[in-house]
């Protein structure tokens, strides 16, 4: 119990009351207000922006100071010295892995990326046109019917072999998605491939040729998966988190994660960078375009400038924009007409005193997207790429849920309907 207390007085209860503060290893204090509800009282908190629903030690952000760590790493020094999968074993063990574990970590995942031949069938059912969001939401659900009966979820081994699966075959699924919406056949993972070159193969490769990967298009990939490996309690951790509380299976959880991630406010930012850039359409329209956002009494914004939580600067940007420019350079594609309109933009916003004063920086979303589309990557699977780097964020979410004592959520509210009546 904490030695600190918060003291709360309500007109119309004599006596104050007392509640405990809770202090974490940094980032604000928590008083603790469970104890209300024996009193017959809720507390009121739309969109839960000043709840801490649990703990967690997995990762922190302080959106003013530009910070975010995972597991106490800063996301820049990862993003250096790391990979993909150093990151993921990270969130679901604690630490970076040592020589030995990286290698048995990176094998156990190369032999789970398959999926049953049956989920090929599955594919079949989907319209053509179908969302690729829609496609991924319906086959990770669908996972639970080839796994259900092989996890017990209060078993740590077979909790593990989940996360595994689930991390391993997220890649497979994805390209699968993309695949069945151009008519292509689908691709194998192959073994002897790293993470991210093995998603780019089965992305865009054929029965008739491979693609040739080069290591500044892996390295990008991977990065993009990195820097959305997680992202503390958003909305759609937040989901995986409230499910899981149920009891369900970790392939539900991580469906519903996907459903709430599909929220265009949630994981279509960088689609939406994209989207801007093409109704632009043209660098003589840019100014014009910038003094709508300047303009207090128009709606619009540029997507991809400033951040919701990031209230200085998103460290992640910082990376992206480095990415951005190298696969830029190596693919020669610096008067493709949509990166010559962001390339003007980001430029504005860092010179622009109208944009540093409401630090209005480029935020991971606009780098993001733009390397995305220069992979060849359609706009119509962003979101998909940013559940695949999500995903293991969500189920060492899941884990740590299960791994201690929790209860069920079970959200309350402040009811303004009708009182008792009766029917005439």
């Amino acid at each position: 119990m904490s030695d600190k207390k918060a003291r709360l007085s309500i007109d119309g209860i004599e006596n104050p009351i007392d509640l405990p503060v809770y202090e974490g290893s940094t980032g604000p204090d928590v008083v603790d207000v469970s104890s209300l509800v024996g009193k017959g009282l809720f507390t009121y908190d739309p969109g839960f922006m000043s709840t801490a629903a649990c703990d967690s030690d997995i990762t922190f952000i302080d959106g003013g100071k530009g910070i975010l760590l995972h597991r106490g790493y800063p996301i820049e020094q990862l993003a250096e010295k790391a990979s993909f999968l150093d990151t993921c074993y990270l969130l679901l063990k604690g630490e970076l892995p040592n020589a030995a574990e990286k290698a048995k970590f990176e094998n156990d995942i190369r032999y789970h990326t398959m999926v049953d031949e049956q989920i090929h069938q599955f594919f079949k059912g989907f319209p053509r046109g179908s969302h690729p969001m829609a496609m991924l939401l319906s086959v990770v659900g669908a996972l639970s019917a080839f796994y259900h009966d092989e996890l017990d979820i209060n078993d740590q081994e077979q909790r593990t072999e989940a996360a595994l699966r689930i991390i391993a075959k997220m890649p497979t699924l994805a390209a699968m998605c993309y695949k069945h919406g151009v008519g292509q056949p689908f691709m194998y993972p192959q073994n002897d491939m790293g993470f991210a070159e093995n998603f780019l193969h089965m992305m865009f490769g054929t029965p008739c040729e491979s693609p040739k990967v080069s290591k500044t298009l892996s390295k990008a990939m991977d990065t993009i998966f990195l820097l959305h490996a997680d992202h503390e309690q958003n909305a759609s951790t937040s989901t995986v988190r409230l499910a899981g509380s149920t009891g369900t299976n970790p392939y539900s959880c991580i469906a519903s994660g996907i459903a709430a991630l599909w929220g265009p406010a949630h994981g279509g930012a960088n689609e939406a960078v994209l989207k801007q850039l093409g109704e632009i359409g043209d660098e003589s329209k840019i100014d014009e375009y910038i003094l709508r956002a300047k303009d207090p009494d128009d709606s619009f914004r540029l997507m991809g400038f400033g951040h919701r939580v990031y209230k200085n600067f998103d460290p992640r940007a910082t990376v992206m924009r480095e990415i951005c420019n190298e696969v830029l350079d190596e693919l020669g594609a610096e008067n493709d007409p949509l990166f010559k309109i962001a390339r003007k933009l980001e430029k504005i916003a860092l010179e622009d005193e109208y944009f540093i004063e409401r630090k209005l920086y480029p935020n991971v979303d606009f780098y993001s997207g733009i390397v995305l589309k220069a992979i060849g990557i359609p706009t119509s699977m962003f979101t998909v790429m940013f559940a695949t780097g999500r995903t293991p964020g969500w189920i060492a979410h899941w884990d740590e849920m299960l791994s201690s004592p929790y209860k069920i959520g079970r959200p309350r509210q402040l009811y303004k309907g009708h009182t008792k009546r009766d029917i005439a």
